[in-house]
């Protein structure tokens, strides 16, 4: 299996392994790893985001990991435009270049193209949220259903996030998400890529995701979100979504015990491992599927 010429692409869930992964696969085909994990760019979250320790690279290039501020917001769009530009640099070296992480919209605009959706309105994205919590994901998706019809079919409909997204671009734009998607293109062809998802059976992931959450906070967390807190990020910046920063915060005011803030990071880390298996089946089934097992199987072939 030559993979030399190909753009590797690395996915699943969080805590499945997928670092590692990818510098066994860079050993073998004289690779270079590129992020595509949204909260592994930011400087500040070193800890609670995961991002791969330096120490363990074993010489092989990483690029795009904790060189963005929290304070700032970084999109999709913006990883797009590095991404394309790093690609590029990777292979003048006659490189091959291995993107990983779990952001599913990452490796969606990689391989379809981004959609060109004008920027929506903080308050009307908030009311719609609002509006989800309230009358719960079963009516809220009939009611996007009435608002888009074209979304029957297209958008799961326990899938919140995707219908919540659906439901304020037709509300903002009056035109569907599925006409926007018609109209991108992406700047490489389905063959440019080999796409691998790496598919831990879910007991065994919730066990690694429960270490991990323990060792994270052995290994400083709670000092990391007390930097956060200093540098006063604004409710509205994306990294105040990473998992962790709440739960701590919340614990540095007393709220909760040490127990069950790892406890309610461990569920937090859970139910995103599910969302991004909900993801990976509705968007990544021509996905080269890898249990652990079948991992050093897989790598003895390329």
């Amino acid at each position: 299996m030559d993979l030399k010429s190909k753009i590797i692409l690395i996915s699943g869930p969080t805590a499945s392994g997928k670092s590692n992964f990818a510098i066994k696969v860079a050993k073998k085909v004289n690779g270079e790893i590129i992020n595509a994990d949204s909260m592994q760019v930011y400087k500040q979250l070193k800890i609670l985001s995961a991002r791969p320790d330096p120490k363990k690279y074993q010489k092989i290039k990483h690029h795009l990991y904790g060189f963005h501020n929290v304070t700032k917001n970084f999109s999709t769009g913006d990883w797009l435009k590095l991404v394309i530009k790093k690609i590029g640099e990777v292979q003048k070296r006659k490189k091959t270049p291995i993107l990983v992480g779990g952001t599913g919209l990452y490796f969606k605009a990689l391989t379809d193209g981004l959609v060109k959706i004008p920027n929506i309105s903080l308050k009307l994205r908030t009311q719609i949220r609002d509006l989800q919590k309230k009358l719960g994901q079963k009516k809220f998706y009939e009611k996007l259903l009435k608002l888009d019809p074209s979304s029957l079919g297209k958008i799961n409909p326990t899938d919140t996030q995707r219908s919540i997204r659906a439901y304020e671009v037709k509300k903002f734009t009056k035109k569907s998400l599925h006409e926007w998607f018609k109209n991108t293109k992406s700047n490489f062809v389905e063959d440019d890529f080999f796409k691998v998802y790496i598919d831990y059976p879910r007991q065994e992931l919730i066990e690694r995701i429960n270490l991990r959450t323990r060792e994270m906070i052995e290994n400083g967390a709670i000092k990391e979100v007390k930097d956060f807190i200093k540098l006063r990020v604004r409710k509205d910046k994306s990294a105040n979504k990473a998992i962790g920063v709440n739960e701590i915060r919340e614990y540095l005011k007393k709220e909760k015990d040490l127990n069950d803030t790892k406890e309610k990071i461990a569920i937090k880390t859970r139910q995103y491992a599910k969302r991004q298996s909900t993801w990976a089946r509705g968007h990544m089934s021509d996905w080269v599927k890898l249990s652990p097992s079948e991992i050093n199987k897989f790598l003895k072939k390329i």
